[in-house]
């Protein structure tokens, strides 16, 4: 199994050009597989061993996402070792994920966005602070690729912004100009101390900030303004999409500003704003 999966992780690294974060999770998933199959060769693994994986998994109670996730990967696997001539069978074929629930993404009114954004100090953490939440909200780009964001990256002159995104694909994205003016404020305060590091965002330390600081961060300022419960930091990021999806953009515009492989996947955002016009509607017509 460990030739087999060393050679499956190095082809989803070289060839899909996969993240580092999904390469994680194949990790972890097919290493269960294996504890699973208690040194059973992946020649002899059949249909029933699979439906028994799966068994497993939801005796174990793990969540519909996990489950999906860890069929999704047996697939790929398969698909190559039998692709790569390893293994003459997939025994994954016809392998069914349970369905996922559909949740629609929490986001924020513009006021509601524009009082969590105004909530920093004007010290340098509160500088950073609001730099942070104005570029996600203005540029609708993950945490992953924030944290990444270098200074060469920014072009202030031209208002774009270039992005890393999921598998190392690249895109320019437009910035406003509030957010430009945050970033430029902050980059000015930091710069005698800080002159030195290429990353935009800083944690106290002057090293690179992580996800998990720019998390803390959201928590902090969500929590002073007594704005909802459970609201992460990709709340910006939906409320993004939710707001120019609001005001007429273009859905395929859309996916390419978020850096969405699929169109599906932009479209759970015209799910919100038909929810909310149904809101609107029964609240406001007199007959609803």
């Amino acid at each position: 199994m460990e030739r087999y999966l060393e050679k499956f992780l190095n082809y989803l690294k070289i060839e899909k050009n996969y993240s580092e974060h999904t390469l994680i999770n194949y990790t972890i998933d097919l290493k269960y597989f294996s504890s699973f199959l208690a040194g059973k060769p992946l020649e002899e693994v059949n249909h029933l061993d699979i439906r028994k994986f799966l068994a497993e998994l939801k005796a174990k109670n793990f969540s519909k996402k996990t489950i999906a996730r860890r069929i999704s990967c047996l697939r790929s696997f398969f698909k190559f070792l039998v692709r790569e001539g390893y293994l003459k069978n997939n025994p994954t074929i016809g392998m069914r994920a349970p369905k996922l629930d559909k949740k629609l993404p929490l986001f924020l009114t513009v006021d509601e966005v524009t009082k969590l954004i105004e909530s920093p100090e004007d010290d340098l953490p509160g500088l950073r602070d609001r730099a942070i939440m104005e570029t996600i909200y203005s540029t609708g780009m993950r945490i992953s690729e924030l944290v990444s964001l270098n200074i060469e990256d920014i072009d202030f002159i031209g208002g774009a912004v270039k992005v890393r995104g999921k598998g190392k694909k690249e895109r320019i994205v437009p910035i406003g100009d509030k957010a430009l003016r945050a970033i430029k404020a902050y980059l000015e305060a930091r710069f005698p101390t800080f002159k030195e590091n290429k990353a935009v965002f800083l944690n106290n330390r002057g090293k690179r900030i992580t996800v998990r600081g720019i998390r803390l961060i959201i928590d902090k300022y969500v929590n002073r303004v007594a704005l909802r419960e459970k609201i992460s930091p990709h709340v910006l990021r939906h409320s993004f999409a939710t707001h120019l999806l609001e005001r007429g953009a273009d859905l395929r515009a859309v996916q390419e500003l978020l850096g969405h492989s699929s169109l599906s996947t932009t479209q759970i955002y015209t799910h919100i704003t038909a929810e909310r016009l149904k809101t609107v509607y029964e609240k406001t017509h007199p007959r609803a």
